[in-house]
């Protein structure tokens, strides 16, 4: 189980899976909050089948991370601790550079789910040299009024409504992450506290400088932003970043998590198309 160790000396717990054809690229892999990098096992497979090495750690405050950084108190998973947002931010960066260390000839495909898509999102912004590719699932633009803030289980709400309804259509992944000690049901806003929440806000920069093919993939009742506000998140790529390869997809009848949700065969087979178009296999 390999481990770097960040700027504030927390350590940071990560998982390399290794391609099981010819290497053709590398997926770095970024997970939501209040949850863990073992919960997307499904898509780990699917990639690393499709021949991409797969780089997914538990950030800051969460998972194997999270406990260690706690000292065991499960009470506190995720919550960033010293350094705040900031500093998750910059060891997902410390991440990036193992891999492009690791692996200096091979494209870098960066893939944030929820929280992972908006630390993803600022990676970009600030490193747009370092990523051949970027796909962001469950995500938003980062802009008042585009990010709902509020109860995500809201359409859901009633007596016998378990709270997490939102994240998937499949009872039983509603039912494995209730059960997983490595999971929290606190929202982001109370685990982060509001100012290191708002250290996330931002719209994608301004003439990029690199043209790096986007997939954008949510569900069409994702309450987190949803087809709106990631279709707005489509146009500031496109208008903002001079980005010109952007792709968006939206899954009917499917919620927030849409590697775990009913629709996930067809999300996966949907991802590895769109990476075999543009990374295309190594002979060996």
């Amino acid at each position: 189980m390999p481990e770097f160790i960040d700027a504030h000396g927390v350590a940071i717990v990560y998982d390399v899976y290794p391609a099981a054809t010819t290497p053709r690229g590398v997926v770095q892999l970024l997970h939501g909050v209040g949850e863990h990098a073992g919960r997307y096992s499904s898509v780990i497979s699917a990639l690393t089948a499709d021949g991409f090495i797969v780089y997914a750690d538990d950030h800051r405050g969460h998972g194997r991370t999270g406990i260690r950084q706690h000292d065991g108190d499960m009470s506190k998973l995720g919550r960033l601790g010293v350094g705040g947002h900031r500093a998750a931010v910059n060891a997902e960066w410390q991440l990036t550079e193992i891999i492009r260390t690791d692996t200096p000839d091979l494209p870098l495909i960066l893939l944030g789910h929820s929280w992972g898509s908006f630390l993803a999102q600022i990676l970009v912004n600030s490193h747009p040299g370092a990523y051949d590719g970027l796909v962001l699932s469950g995500s938003a633009l980062l802009w008042p009024g585009s990010l709902n803030s509020g109860d995500l289980n809201a359409p859901w709400a009633g007596s016998d409504a378990n709270g997490v309804e939102w994240l998937s259509t499949d009872i039983d992944v509603q039912q494995d992450f209730l059960d997983d000690p490595l999971t929290t049901t606190t929202p982001l806003a109370k685990l982060f506290g509001m100012r290191e929440a708002a250290r996330m806000l931002g719209r994608p920069r301004k003439n990029l400088g690199r043209n790096i093919p986007l997939l954008l993939m949510v569900g069409r009742d994702d309450t987190v932003g949803g087809p709106r506000s990631v279709h707005k998140l489509a146009a500031a790529y496109r208008e903002r970043s001079k980005l010109t390869d952007i792709t968006t997809l939206v899954y009917p009848e499917t919620r927030h998590e849409i590697f775990n949700d009913k629709t996930q065969g067809e999300v996966r087979a949907d991802l590895r198309a769109w990476l075999d178009m543009r990374f295309p296999a190594r002979n060996a």
